[in-house]
């Protein structure tokens, strides 16, 4: 007799999930979007209200201008200055002749220097104008036990020896010395005051960067405040004024703008259990957001890499990112709030520290855990541009307004606002029933005095074999 008690092993003897999911809610959730970041940069920057649409940043005049870099043309190997990129050389500042400008451009020598070669020494005579095409370089300076002191570091763009043409019979102060293999550009003093004497807009131009330059300043080129100290009796004080820029700069706001479209049979018939309008502007405010930030880094009028001050620019010692670097970029300014770094960059500084036996202290911030340096947070931010050739920059800030540093510049209260500064307006149904909103985000920044902000430029993240 057979035994039928137990049924078959394949045989189904109960509802399956596939037909039971039939019956049950499903759990959901919101929608989600990929490359969302934390976007530390818009939450840190102070924010200043700017109910006109435009800030002005009033500065005591300066007297420091003309200290940008100069730009280049190749064609093959040989290398030529562009004409309008001399008037970045203090001397030249703001001289318009373009005729002028060409011949001088045609007039520099091009050299090329073996790395360890020095390019001017100190003592000898400050007779030529030296542009540095491309290459590293450094200066040296002479130290107090007969050894040479590193005064600072120049790259392509860089330039020296202007401002000792203008005093006759200056001899260098410093030593330049090629770190890799330079090619620069020579104006010699003979060549410069033959230029001078053909033109008098020139020479004018000249006479008046010496007058200028005779005016006293104190050490950050502004307009010195004559003062006494430590005088007795009834001595006569000196009379002085604070002079202003009469061109100061002013930030217009700037935007991000974008249209959403909801065709209204989705928003009347599938907005349970989530709102499909909500939902949708949600994903859309947060994209919006993240093009904020990008442009607050890029934008080439007001994003802050492009707003660097060169003094305040710092290229590394020897290419990935290190602590005598990052100390280098601290020295430059006072009470600085945070380091802004892509976190690649972090992770290549943070392998240096590793290799030298060092371990960075971690920092909270807002609840997160930061890599720190000097009890300065090193904050990430994807939006700091990484080149074809690897290398990123680091920036070091100092914010807010009372701190003359850096800020960021919105206006509350705009119509159909959602978010300080950004609006939602409803911009009608069209004739196919879709419904129209413009998303509009209104913003800029500002450095308020140069040495609020920083840079450690050509930072190589690649990894070091």
């Amino acid at each position: 007799m057979s035994d039928t008690s137990n049924p078959r092993d394949d045989a189904q003897t109960s509802l399956a999930t596939a037909a039971a999911r039939n019956l049950a809610t499903t759990t959901k959730s919101a929608p989600q979007m990929a490359g969302q970041s934390p976007r530390w940069l818009l939450r840190l920057l102070p924010w200043v209200d700017v109910p006109g649409g435009t800030y002005r940043v009033n500065r005591r005049l300066t007297y420091a201008v003309g200290d940008g870099r100069v730009g280049f043309t190749s064609v093959g190997p040989r290398v030529q200055v562009i004409p309008r990129e001399l008037t970045e050389l203090p001397l030249l500042r703001g001289f318009e002749d373009d005729e002028v400008l060409s011949a001088l451009a045609d007039r520099f020598v091009q050299h090329e220097v073996a790395a360890g070669e020095v390019i001017v020494a100190a003592g000898a005579p400050a007779d030529r104008v030296v542009l540095l095409a491309h290459g590293k370089a450094r200066k040296l300076g002479p130290g107090k036990y007969d050894d040479s002191l590193v005064l600072g570091q120049l790259v392509d763009g860089d330039h020296f020896g202007d401002e000792g043409l203008v005093a006759r019979g200056d001899a260098w102060p410093y030593t330049v010395q090629a770190v890799t293999r330079c090619v620069v550009l020579t104006l010699s003093e003979q060549v410069l005051t033959r230029a001078i004497a053909d033109s008098p807009a020139l020479a004018a131009h000249v006479e008046a960067y010496a007058r200028r330059r005779a005016q006293p300043q104190d050490k950050s080129g502004q307009q010195a405040i004559a003062m006494s100290a430590g005088h007795s009796g009834e001595a006569t004080l000196p009379i002085s004024y604070v002079d202003y820029e009469l061109r100061p700069r002013e930030y217009e706001l700037s935007l991000v703008q974008t249209i959403l479209r909801v065709h209204t049979r989705v928003a009347d018939l599938y907005s349970e259990p989530m709102d499909q309008t909500q939902e949708q502007l949600r994903l859309t405010i947060a994209a919006v957001r993240e093009q904020q930030e990008h442009e607050l880094l890029n934008h080439r009028e007001f994003g802050l890499l492009h707003n660097v001050d060169l003094k305040q620019r710092i290229p590394t010692r020897s290419g990935p990112p290190t602590p005598e670097d990052l100390d280098e970029l601290l020295c430059r300014r006072r009470s600085t709030r945070f380091f802004l770094a892509h976190p690649r960059t972090i992770a290549a500084f943070a392998r240096e520290c590793t290799r030298r036996g060092i371990y960075p202290q971690t920092l909270a911030l807002e609840g997160s855990a930061m890599l720190g340096w000097r009890g300065v947070p090193i904050v990430p931010s994807d939006k700091m541009p990484i080149s074809r050739e690897g290398t990123s920059a680091i920036l070091a800030m100092r914010v807010g307004a009372e701190s003359q540093g850096v800020i960021g510049l919105h206006q509350t209260g705009i119509p159909d606002e959602v978010e300080p500064s950004l609006s939602v307006r409803s911009i009608g149904v069209d004739d196919r029933a879709v419904h129209e909103y413009l998303i509009t985000a209104y913003f800029s920044a500002a450095v308020l005095v140069p040495d609020a902000l920083g840079m450690l430029e050509d930072v190589a993240i690649g990894r070091q074999e």
